[in-house]
């Protein structure tokens, strides 16, 4: 079966760059640009609109510049108005060749904001189209609120088409620009057009208000339509446009009749990119590209996956440049830890992994972020603790540090079967601990150590706040030894230093 070739347009350099707050440089639309064309291979790019500013001149004039040098300058669109050939001037001053022609779609439109009859605004088209083919441009042209056209005002949709098919012009733009279609009217539009107007290319840009998009693509694309807009991320004024990342999955995966030109592996790396010049993040449950969508959280998946991959659909992370990641907390189970371990070039026996597995719970039901390297140092610290013979422990402590008032410390300490309490204060919270503890260790008449050094990081590779490790060097009668507690709190972690150090002696 011959599959029908889909043109691909992005617009997140012109519509993405409509998301509240968003504004791109000139080197960063320029790099883009590249990006977009040459790694992700989309067929086109709406990249600026027309008289909008001179750093805009600047920024379409290195693209259009960098497209002439590769003869991609074709591809490059940028959006215009109907005023008397201002923006076509502007056009060839950036070195610019297609036009994306704003015009109006509906009666409503028409006649409240231009205040112009059908007839007039027509006219006024063909002059501009007229323009541009004077000047070497190509003419797109875009029916601004089409979408409302066709439910209040369709006889004047298909007087316009009547009219626009006639003229020099290569697609026409359909935009759901208020993104008010339901995904049955999607198809029923786009089919009646396109069924009465076969020999023109028509393209589809959806708007997410309803979070719709994608389902009215996949609509469009069934009515037959040519051409897509989308956005990276979903970007785009209000709800965003429809996102380029799912639509390319969908149509992959449900629309065998259909073949594309992007590529898959690239498009986390691009989102990524557009994230970080545009400072809209990408929500973390965002599919394909969100943080989390590869993510397996609870252990019966990891247990799944393991097992004939049972929790795993067509959307293998691979595909999209990215790997499966197995989350560590409350919710995971030994199955999720065996996965990071392996990742590690880690491995434990049954008896030790329900240790490990038991602290990472408890941290999860701190709300504690566990990363796989945080791991070594939770199961070193997990097997050190379960190995030492406690003698001595630390049943409870009070730290008060208030403004004014120097920091103290009750604890009470069991030793040997023994429960003794001792307060003390000192410089610091922790150092009032050890005061505390030094009393204690007088009044018995038994040797308490020297502190030596005392160093706080968290777990090296670890880009969590999770965990804080804390190793402190302890000077004893025969020689020096050194101890390490590992805590969310990083007073806590040197405590738990502390009492292997008691322990150990």
């Amino acid at each position: 079966m011959t599959k029908r070739k889909l043109e691909i347009m992005d617009t997140t350099l012109r519509d993405g760059e409509q998301t509240s707050g968003v504004s791109f440089s000139e080197s960063e639309k320029l790099t883009l640009a590249k990006l977009l064309l040459e790694e992700l291979l989309v067929d086109r790019i709406e990249v600026a609109s027309a008289r909008v500013s001179e750093g805009e001149m600047r920024a379409v004039k290195e693209i259009t510049s960098w497209a002439g040098s590769r003869n991609l300058r074709e591809r490059i669109e940028v959006l215009t108005f109907v005023d008397g050939g201002k923006s076509l001037d502007w056009m060839s001053e950036a070195r610019a060749v297609v036009q994306n022609l704003l015009t109006k779609g509906s009666m409503n439109h028409l006649t409240h904001q231009l205040k112009k009859t059908p007839e007039q605004h027509f006219a006024e088209i063909h002059e501009c189209i007229e323009q541009a083919l004077q000047k070497g441009i190509k003419t797109n042209v875009y029916l601004e609120d089409w979408s409302n056209g066709m439910r209040n005002s369709k006889s004047y949709v298909f007087d316009y088409l009547d009219f626009i098919t006639n003229e020099s012009i290569e697609r026409v733009l359909l935009p759901d620009t208020l993104g008010i279609l339901t995904y049955g009217e999607t198809y029923e539009y786009l089919s009646e057009i396109i069924a009465r107007y076969p020999n023109t290319h028509f393209d589809f840009h959806g708007h997410n208000d309803y979070d719709l998009s994608v389902a009215n693509v996949m609509e469009a694309l069934k009515a037959g339509v040519h051409g897509l807009h989308l956005t990276i991320n979903g970007m785009g004024e209000r709800a965003g446009n429809a996102p380029l990342a799912s639509v390319v999955a969908v149509i992959n995966d449900f629309m065998d009749e259909i073949e594309i030109g992007v590529k898959e592996s690239a498009l986390y790396k691009v989102s990524q990119l557009v994230s970080n010049f545009s400072g809209f993040g990408v929500p973390v449950n965002k599919p394909i590209v969100g943080e989390n969508v590869f993510t397996q959280t609870a252990g019966i998946h990891a247990d799944g996956d393991s097992k004939k991959n049972l929790y795993f659909n067509d959307l293998l992370p691979e595909r999209f440049g990215r790997k499966r990641k197995y989350a560590l907390g409350k919710n995971s189970g030994k199955a999720n830890i065996k996965k990071n371990l392996q990742e590690l070039g880690l491995s434990l026996n049954d008896e030790d992994l329900k240790k490990v597995t038991q602290r990472i719970i408890e941290l999860g039901d701190k709300k504690e972020i566990v990363t796989k390297y945080d791991l070594p140092f939770i199961i070193s610290d997990v097997l050190d603790s379960s190995k030492l013979q406690k003698n001595v422990i630390i049943k409870s402590y009070v730290l008060t540090h208030a403004k004014g008032l120097r920091p103290s410390t009750s604890i009470s300490l069991e030793m040997n079967g023994e429960e003794i309490e001792a307060h003390a204060q000192g410089d610091g919270q922790y150092d009032a601990f050890i005061n505390a503890l030094r009393k204690i260790y007088a009044a018995k008449q038994m040797a308490f150590p020297k502190l030596v050094d005392y160093a706080v990081r968290i777990p090296r590779g670890s880009d969590s706040d999770a965990l804080c490790e804390t190793i402190i060097s302890w000077e004893t009668k025969t020689g020096t030894i050194k101890t390490r507690g590992l805590d969310s709190d990083q007073t806590v972690s040197a405590i738990k230093a502390t009492e292997k150090m008691l322990n150990l002696i």
